[in-house]
């Protein structure tokens, strides 16, 4: 019987806390952690540096295709420009396509000695791992995710303003449910988690809980 690793699919919006628990459930569980919206900003980054019009979708389309995990290191991919021209970038098909092979090669063959995988995104869930053993969908408020955004940012010593965060927060919400390539939605079997009373430990232990009770089902020794 070949192995076949076991997957956590984490979606949900900027700033609902799905990369704060994507790490710790990979920590608690001994699984490999992606963060695919890393793939996204770097993808972002290598448009920027090469046009700087992170639009251009047969320059962003050629851009996907030269990431590779060792690139997701790079500081740079947590600066705001790049956060921005990321979430134009993954509006684009092209991208999409160029970068899906690349999820589920890393949920199939997690890095050893992982023996299974949690990846955290947009449209995880739905089009990159359908078939994952637990998919979770974290939300919060958009004024909560906000002011975490903005807290965030003032620890690593960048003037922050409120009212600019919720606002590219919205406009990032509205293109990443609509866009017509792999929208941000809950797959109908994912288990919704409101974060916006929750701190991260309520949360870690609920989603905890799920991915326990799914090993004890599917009998994985850990």
């Amino acid at each position: 019987m070949s192995f076949r690793p076991f997957v956590v699919a984490i979606d949900g919006p900027a700033g609902s806390g799905k990369g704060t628990l994507a790490r710790r459930l990979a920590k608690r569980f001994g699984f490999a952690h992606l963060d695919t919206g890393a793939l996204y900003r770097a993808t972002a980054l290598l448009m920027l540096e090469a046009t700087g019009d992170p639009a251009n979708p047969l320059a962003a389309q050629a851009a996907a295709c030269r990431v590779d995990l060792e690139l997701l290191a790079d500081p740079r991919l947590r600066g705001e420009r790049i956060a921005a021209a990321a979430s134009v970038v993954a509006a684009i098909p092209e991208v999409r396509r160029a970068l899906l092979g690349l999820q589920r090669s890393f949920a199939a063959h997690p890095p050893p000695p992982a023996c299974g995988a949690v990846l955290d995104g947009r449209d995880i869930g739905t089009t990159v791992c359908p078939e994952a053993d637990v998919k979770l969908f974290i939300i919060a408020g958009a004024d909560v995710r906000a002011a975490r955004r903005v807290r965030e940012l003032r620890e690593q010593g960048s003037a922050a303003i409120y009212e600019n965060v919720l606002q590219d927060l919205n406009e990032r919400d509205a293109r990443d449910s609509g866009r017509q390539a792999a929208p941000l939605v809950a797959a109908p079997d994912a288990e919704v988690i409101d974060t916006t009373a929750l701190d991260a430990d309520a949360v870690f232990e609920r989603a905890s809980d799920l991915v326990v009770r799914s090993l004890e089902e599917k009998e994985w020794q850990q």
